[in-house]
């Protein structure tokens, strides 16, 4: 006979809390003191945990997203500058600003639009290519690459009355 799960319908709200903090399926499973594979089989047998998880992951992931989108943009936001001047403690509200953030819109535009922004582009190739090794091809057509390599004009080809060099 199994154990009795440890599962309790309670734990679906602090799920949330977690989740909503940025919590992997890891974090919760060591917060319940359970596996992994313990909270695959709840999130099986107890739809409404599932989806409260899948609902609390997409706020955080929605909060990164806003985060990256406003870092990328650059953004300025109401702050306090606290100083201490002998003994006297000055609150002063100023306006912080942070400049768009280059790798951040890379980042952005990578996943966003990959087509235009991925680092390799797909190339595609038509024709063929035919490869002969040098014992194959004629006199003519060995002159003709020793000019393309050399950037010269090939050489005439040695006639039977030419001497070839060879003795």
């Amino acid at each position: 006979m199994a154990r009795p799960s440890k599962y309790k319908p309670e734990f679906i709200e602090k799920a949330i809390a977690l989740c909503t903090q940025g919590a992997t399926d890891r974090e919760l499973a060591e917060f319940f003191h359970v596996s992994e594979s313990t909270l695959n089989l709840w999130k099986l047998e107890h739809p409404e945990f599932s989806e409260a998880l899948k609902m609390a992951k997409e706020i955080a992931d929605d909060r990164v997203v806003n985060s990256l989108y406003r870092r990328a943009l650059g953004y300025s936001h109401d702050s306090v500058h606290v100083s201490n001047f002998q003994g006297m403690v000055t609150l002063t509200p100023i306006v912080e600003h942070y400049p768009p953030d280059t790798v951040a819109a890379i980042f952005w535009l990578k996943n966003r639009r990959p087509a235009e922004w991925r680092d390799v582009k797909a190339v595609e190739h038509s024709g063929s290519v035919t490869h002969k090794h040098a014992r194959e091809l004629t006199l003519a057509e060995l002159d003709k690459r020793i000019a393309e390599l050399t950037g010269g004009e090939a050489p005439e080809a040695a006639g039977p009355d030419s001497p070839s060099g060879v003795h």
